[in-house]
Order: structure tokens, then C-alpha cells, then sequence
């Protein structure tokens, strides 16, 4: 997969950061995540290889993933990553973010109803957290819309908000300390989505997961591959999107 990280460095913002693999990586590192700096790899989307071929390849880019696309001191530099945006049409970016109330104040002049190459994730990881955040996301000028439910703490009703998005996805806390994830919250979720003709992926377990009442301690690597041997990914149809 294709990934472009302008800047790295966050700060904890919502229930959701407890556990957040950038923080824990960072510290295993000797990295100050609270310093919020640009990478080697800003100008990623034009540079080229020596035989003229873009180094970032077409298609899905995974956009700002060591921090959050909206965090507030990379104000100065987003202006120069929406013009490479733009001048990249063959690839669809893809970011997520915790702070999608600030989304207005950071999109360009030119943004209109929405990039057609902008994918945006609007995150949260319980009721609380989606009722605030939802609301706010569903009147935005997004063409392609995300929600995720990772990591997922607690029960959520997703259904009033899913007018107009794409993908739902879901997944538990990686942590070894990770908070619960029921399996009957994610089947609920799934059937939510089912109703409304919303896909739905249920991207990793939790390390602390319940099913059917019983308790498992699943470990870090095999997350993702009990999420897959679940098979119960939903794809909406007769809806053309960008995911």
C-alpha cells in the first residue's frame, strides 16, 4: 500500500489515544511525539524515480498516518499538500481524523463540494464520541466518507448517521492492556450497516475480546487475521464508490 506521511508527531485528543500506536512507537524509539515536524518525505506525491516514474504509484494513498491530517500546528504546511493533491488526480488519498470539527478551517479555497481524489475518516470509538462528532460530519462537503470505529470501546448506534458514506469500519484496541471489544457490538454495527446498504469491515480484534460471553487474550500479530477468519465484511450494493 502507498503511503504519504508530511509531518509526524500527535497529541492524544479523544477516548480513542489511550493506546495509540503512534505514541507507543514513537516511545520505543526515543521519539517526542508532542513535537509535530515535517518528514523527508513532504514532497513525496511529485517526486520522480530515475526513470521519470512518480515514486508514490497511483492509487489509494494512506495519508498522514504518523499524525492527524488537521492537527493545528501543521496549518502552515497543509496549503502545499492539497496543491500536490490536486496535481496528483491518478491517486486517491485517504485520511482519518480525530478532530473533523476543525475540517472547515483547513480545506482549501477551491474545495467546493470535495475533492473527487479525498477520501475522508471521520474516527470515533464509542456513543459519546459519535453522537458529538457525527453530526458535524454528516454536513460536510465530503465526496467520499468513512467512519471508523477503531479502536472500538464500547457499543455504538451508527444507524441515524449513515446517510451519504461509504464504509463503515471497525477494530479493537492492539494494546496489551487494550479495552474489551464484544463481538456482538461488531455483529450489531454490521447489521446497522446492512440495513442502510453501508459496507462494512471489520478490520482486527482486540488483544481483550468477548464472544459469545467467553473471554480471549489474542495476541498483537493476530489480530488482523481473526478479524479476516470472521468473513463477515459487507459490501453494499448497487453503490459506486471510492473504496
Amino acid at each position: 500500500m502507498a503511503v504519504w506521511n508530511p509531518w509526524r508527531g500527535c497529541h492524544r485528543c479523544s477516548d480513542g489515544c489511550l493506546h495509540c500506536y503512534i505514541h507507543k512507537g514513537d516511545a520505543r524509539r526515543g521519539v517526542d511525539t508532542s513535537q509535530i515536524v515535517q518528514t523527508k518525505d513532504f514532497f513525496k506525491p511529485l517526486e520522480k524515480k530515475k526513470n521519470g516514474e512518480p515514486k508514490l504509484k497511483a492509487g489509494i494513498v494512506y495519508l498522514c498516518f504518523s499524525s492527524d491530517f488537521l492537527i493545528e500546528e501543521a496549518d502552515p504546511w497543509r496549503p502545499a499538500c492539497w496543491q500536490m493533491i490536486k496535481q496528483r488526480p491518478d491517486c486517491m488519498f485517504l485520511f482519518l481524523t480525530k478532530r473533523i470539527r476543525r475540517f472547515l478551517e483547513c480545506v482549501p479555497a477551491d474545495w467546493g463540494a470535495g475533492y473527487d481524489n479525498v477520501i475522508v475518516g471521520c474516527t470515533v470509538e464509542n456513543q459519546r464520541n459519535a453522537d458529538v462528532k457525527l453530526p458535524i460530519f454528516q454536513q460536510l462537503p465530503i465526496r467520499h466518507k468513512c467512519i471508523v470505529v477503531q479502536p472500538m470501546i464500547g457499543p455504538v448506534s451508527l444507524e441515524s448517521y449513515l446517510e451519504g458514506i461509504d464504509l463503515v469500519v471497525v477494530g479493537g484496541e492492539s494494546d496489551r492492556n487494550g479495552r474489551l471489544l464484544d463481538y456482538a457490538w461488531v455483529l450489531d454495527l454490521k447489521d446497522q450497516c446492512i440495513r442502510q446498504n453501508v459496507s462494512f469491515e471489520f478490520r482486527q480484534c482486540s488483544t481483550n475480546f468477548r464472544k459469545d460471553g467467553r473471554l480471549y487474550r489474542i495476541p498483537t500479530r493476530q489480530l488482523s487475521r481473526q478479524a479476516r477468519k470472521a468473513d463477515i465484511n459487507y459490501r453494499a450494493k448497487n453503490l459506486d464508490t471510492a473504496l
